[in-house]
């Protein structure tokens, strides 16, 4: 077992904040001449896809397959999707629901990974599933959004404060609660845009179709290629699964589940099933402040010198009186400002991977913050100029003159990594 100091632990919170939340994923199930299939996209930043078999045991009624990409440390990967043997599936979709407040009678769910397992080891129809999570306190998972979906083609949605079984023979799900979002509302988002469309101007069930339902709803993003990480069409009464790969639909693995099962409990890299994948090997490739700790690190010095710099030279400012005193105080504005953005990178995923400038849907502060970088190219170079100036005159401090200095050293690394990551605008 890892032992981590409290400094690693400072910094492992910072790498898992907000990494998720934003994700963009969908699904959709058909149902047609006796026959249900269930179509998941996961749409994440993550590089490694998972698909994976857990046979039936002591304590699992039913074997499953299960496919993701986060690693959940000793409890494995974090299942996003999933199918068992008695051809019940379930897809895990990010959403937000606003908090509530409980009576506090239902049982905790003290691991989300194990939860998700545990249903679809122990659960036949969507029926059963209703009645084990309306035992639970689902308000873990605010942030997702669940369906389960059994051969019948009878579907569940598990939202943390409500469940409701559907029977209609299509259905199209994508990152909102549909007890608290309008028709209005969600046909905004172009995925689900798209496979409604679709399945109202036919209703089909064989692979070319279901395919191109797929690829219909998922997503490309123009900024580095990133989008959806893993697609997986499900027969529920077969037993198939069909997988492709980062948004490739001209490439597929398929997979029988009873076959697996008797190959016992195992796990595959999905990248390592499918031919070279060029826009993957560039996401891959991609650093950011999440998937690099050196960065991190950087970021994390860079604020806090900032920070730090910033208090320093509003007491200079205040109380030391001296030739070209202005610039302390816009040296104390631009290290708040620039402090400020520099954690958010640290916090915000998502900037890394949208357009600049980055609008941040639940924070206002967050998205004014996207200007920083632009300001920062204005004020940089008079900022080295003015360092010239004070250096040459010497009427500041020697401290006073070499932070001003490292400030400076700071705004041109930064600048560096902002059009690295093409954050101006």
């Amino acid at each position: 077992m890892f032992k981590f100091t409290l400094f690693t632990r400072f910094i492992a919170i910072l790498l898992l904040i907000n990494g998720g939340l934003i994700h963009a994923c969908s699904m959709y199930k058909v149902t047609k001449d006796g026959k249900t299939f269930v179509g998941c996209n996961e749409d994440a930043w993550r590089t490694s896809p998972r698909i994976w078999f857990e046979t039936a045991g002591k304590n699992a009624k039913y074997g499953a397959a299960f496919t993701g990409s986060r690693f959940d440390g000793s409890n494995g990967y974090a299942p996003q999707s999933g199918m068992n043997e008695a051809g019940l599936s379930f897809s895990r979709l990010a959403s937000y629901t606003p908090a509530r407040k409980t009576n506090g009678k239902k049982r905790p769910i003290l691991n989300q990974t194990n939860f998700l397992k545990h249903i679809l080891h122990s659960c036949r129809t969507v029926e059963e599933v209703q009645r084990y999570v309306s035992q639970f306190d689902r308000s873990t998972f605010l942030e997702d959004v669940l369906i389960y979906i059994d051969k019948s083609g009878k579907y569940l949605i598990v939202e943390p404060y409500s469940t409701q079984i559907g029977w209609k023979n299509t259905y199209v799900l994508s990152n909102f609660c549909p007890s608290i979002t309008s028709k209005k509302e969600a046909l905004k988002l172009n995925r689900y845009r798209k496979g409604i469309e679709l399945l109202n101007s036919k209703l089909d069930t064989t692979l070319v179709f279901l395919r191109s339902l797929s690829d219909s709803m998922h997503v490309c993003r123009p900024k580095i290629g990133d989008g959806t990480l893993l697609t997986s069409i499900l027969n529920l009464n077969d037993g198939k699964i069909h997988l492709y790969f980062y948004h490739d639909y001209d490439h597929n693995m398929t997979f029988d589940l009873k076959d697996e099962l008797k190959k016992g409990d195992h796990l595959l890299s999905i990248d390592d099933l499918f031919p070279k994948n060029t826009e993957f090997e560039k996401l891959g490739a991609y650093k950011t402040t999440k998937n690099t700790l050196w960065i991190m690190l950087s970021m994390i010095f860079f604020s806090c010198t900032l920070f730090c710099s910033a208090i320093y030279f509003c007491i200079s400012f205040l109380f030391k009186r001296n030739k070209y005193n202005y610039l302390k105080l816009l040296l104390a504005m631009s290290g708040f400002l620039v402090s400020y953005y520099v954690y958010v990178l640290c916090t915000h995923q998502n900037i890394f991977y949208f357009p600049a400038p980055y609008e941040d849907r639940f924070s206002k502060v967050v998205s004014l913050s996207a200007y920083v970088p632009n300001i920062l190219v204005l004020i940089t170079i008079p900022f080295i100029y003015w360092n010239f100036l004070v250096m040459k005159a010497k009427s500041w401090t020697v401290i006073t003159r070499n932070l001003f200095l490292l400030n400076n050293v700071i705004y041109v690394l930064l600048l560096c990594f902002f059009a690295y990551w093409r954050l101006f605008w």
